[in-house]
């Protein structure tokens, strides 16, 4: 699967549609939750200290044909391709992560997302933000706070900056800030080698993973694997060797991990780190 067109029928086969769907609100809400169940955030590449290629071809490739979820830039990416190629008005963004931070820190653009507008309001699009990934496209233009299949979300807007907080255990949390500035390929390219090969990016050498479900979240952090049900304690599951979390990645985030021989190693050495 390496064309340079996207494969319509088969990303939406992986989303679980059979037909093309029109380009309306209640299909950009469906598509998101869909993708975000289906298709994982993980970075088994970025473990392996493995090339993140992003354009069109590799994407699909990874996704679509082994099986693969991703990070921001790669999720983001072709589900933009996909909502372009259904009729959405729809384009790149780029943003600041702050999440576990400074509220006002300028941390590097190494966030994706994508800005939709329908029937003359724009909405804020995202498949990709691991484990606080918003499930429901969000209303920019209002702070108000605004409910998805599972936690409430609010923007704020201060002086052209848009920052995104969620709402967890009663606290409002900030997520990641962001401008409307418009990307070309070469921003999305710049800030993907960043985080895929910078000494400081967070996910190099790591393995992250996250999915959604009815009702709950899953998460997995290096050997911690957590399910995060609404309204209930967590429930965190050490994994105690390699063999246990290539297992979770499969079974858990519906991964079809890759058989490549330095994984199981790369695991092992992080569970000692």
């Amino acid at each position: 699967m390496h064309a340079t067109t996207l494969d319509t029928a088969a990303y939406l086969r992986r989303l679980g549609l059979a037909r093309r769907p029109a380009p309306t609100l209640a299909t950009l809400r469906d598509l998101q939750l869909r993708h975000t169940s289906s298709i994982a955030f993980e970075t088994i590449s970025t473990l392996l200290q493995a090339p993140v290629p992003i354009d069109l071809a590799s994407l699909q490739h990874k996704v679509l044909g082994e099986g693969r979820g991703g990070y921001c830039y790669e999720l983001n990416l072709l589900f933009l391709s996909l909502l372009q190629e259904l009729g959405f008005d729809a384009r790149g963004l780029t943003g600041r992560v702050v999440m576990g931070g400074p509220e006002d820190a300028m941390t590097a653009r190494t966030h994706m997302l994508v800005l939709v507008e329908l029937d003359g309001r724009r909405h804020v699009a995202d498949v990709g933000f691991g484990g606080m990934v918003p499930t429901a496209p969000l209303l920019l233009d209002t702070p108000a706070a605004q409910s998805t299949p599972h936690e409430p979300y609010r923007i704020e807007h201060r002086d052209g900056r848009y920052l995104l907080r969620a709402q967890v255990a009663g606290e409002w949390r900030a997520l990641y800030a962001f401008d409307l500035q418009p990307q070309a390929r070469i921003d999305y390219e710049v800030g993907n080698w960043y985080v895929s090969t910078h000494p400081d990016s967070v996910f190099l050498g790591q393995l992250v993973a996250a999915r959604t479900g009815d009702g709950w979240r899953r998460t997995l952090r290096g050997g911690e694997f957590a399910l995060h049900r609404t309204g209930l304690d967590t429930q965190r599951t050490r994994l105690g060797d390699a063999d246990a979390v290539i297992t979770v990645l499969g079974d858990e985030f519906g991964i079809r991990v890759p058989r490549d021989p330095r994984l199981h190693d790369a695991i092992e050495r992080l569970l000692r780190t």
